[in-house]
Order: structure tokens, then C-alpha cells, then sequence
């Protein structure tokens, strides 16, 4: 049985104790870049998806990493690069199909995006997956879990409407919170389906064992 909500925060908020000061200046990094790539007149769009996208990335690995009391290592932010083709290729992939979605409507937009939310640590957890591999196992790890997700991002609106006061500085904090809370997130999704998969071995040994 999956963690509530309020649960896998206390545990974004434990695994950030003592790095929250790190955690900011990655985070300023990451938005120095992203907005500076975007800010380039022609080639800003090209130049973020090339180099923006696998930073966004790394960031997501940082707190990943946070989340597993790794500490912040702000060298982590460039670690797509080591996989560039791997890491660009799946994340485009996944904003592709998530754009595709949402031009037919945005609802089943917002639901696929909330699908494949967990490909970015899929692709951190397992080398040897990319593209579409990835993106399924996200999917089917998601199963059943989508809304619990939405409702733990729709969780953040508050931190988000008090950033606002403070012209944005309180998202050098905030976006830590959010990503190692979904980090806890998919570590629980992972707990489960290791239970359920013991469950089912289980259940297969003791019907062997009847036959």
C-alpha cells in the first residue's frame, strides 16, 4: 500500500535537511540556464531542447539523489550529457507524445504527462533503458496511481501562490520540496510493486506446492 501524500513530503522534507542551501543554488543554476538558452533571439527554442533538456534532467537526478542522502552534487545537473543520446532522445519523446496528446485535448494531455512522470528516474535507476522502454514502464508503473500523483502536485499550489509574493525567490526552495517529493514518490511505487511481485511469487509457490 502506497504512503499518503503528507507522508512522502515529511520524508522530501527530512531528506533536505542540512542541504537546503545547496539545493537552492542548483536550482538557481538550472534557472540561470533555462533562461538564459531561452533568451537567445532564432536558436533559443533549438538551443533549449539540445542543452536545456538534459539539465532539466540532471536536476531531476540531484534530488533524486537527495531523497537517498547522497547529498547535492552540483556537477550531477550535467550528468546527461555522459548519456546524452539516451537521455535527450527519451525526453523529447515523452514531451512529444505528451504535446500530441494535448492538441486533441488537454485532459488526456495532463494525464499522459502525468503518465510518464517517472521516466526521468526510470532512465536514472536503469542504464541499460531509453525511449519508448522507458516511457512504458512510467506508464505501467503509474497504473492506478495517476490521480494519488495529481493530487500530491496539486498539493504545492499554496508554495507556488507564496512564491508569487516573493517575485519568484521562493522557488529556489520550493522546486527542491517538489522534486524530492516526487522522488519519495517513485521510490514508493517501486516498494510496491517489489511487495506485489513477492505476493504473486508466493501465491505461485503455494499453488505448486498444491498441484
Amino acid at each position: 500500500m502506497l504512503k499518503e501524500n503528507k507522508v512522502l513530503r515529511q520524508e522530501a522534507r527530512k531528506a533536505l535537511e542540512g542541504n537546503w542551501g545547496m539545493a537552492a543554488v542548483a536550482t538557481l543554476i538550472y534557472m540561470i540556464i533555462a533562461f538564459g538558452l531561452s533568451s537567445i533571439p532564432y536558436g533559443g527554442i533549438i538551443l533549449t531542447l539540445l542543452i536545456g533538456v538534459p539539465i532539466s534532467w540532471g536536476l531531476y537526478i540531484i534530488f533524486y539523489d537527495v531523497y537517498h542522502r547522497r547529498g547535492v552534487q552540483l556537477s550531477t545537473l550535467f550528468e546527461g550529457f555522459k548519456s546524452y543520446s539516451r537521455v535527450l532522445g527519451t525526453q523529447l519523446l515523452a514531451g512529444l507524445y505528451t504535446l500530441l496528446w494535448t492538441l486533441l485535448l488537454i485532459v488526456p494531455g495532463i494525464i499522459k504527462a502525468i503518465s510518464y512522470a517517472m521516466t526521468p528516474f526510470i532512465l536514472r535507476d536503469d542504464p541499460s533503458i531509453a525511449y519508448n522502454d522507458a516511457i512504458e514502464k512510467s506508464m505501467a508503473m503509474m497504473e492506478g496511481h495517476k490521480m494519488k500523483f495529481f493530487l500530491l502536485t496539486l498539493s504545492f499550489i499554496g508554495w507556488y501562490l507564496l512564491c508569487c509574493l516573493t517575485l519568484g525567490i521562493g522557488l529556489l526552495l520550493l522546486y527542491p520540496y517538489i522534486y524530492t517529493s516526487y522522488a519519495a514518490f517513485y521510490e514508493d511505487l517501486k516498494a510496491e510493486a517489489g511487495e506485489l511481485g513477492q505476493t504473486q511469487e508466493t501465491q505461485q509457490d503455494q499453488a505448486t506446492e498444491t498441484l
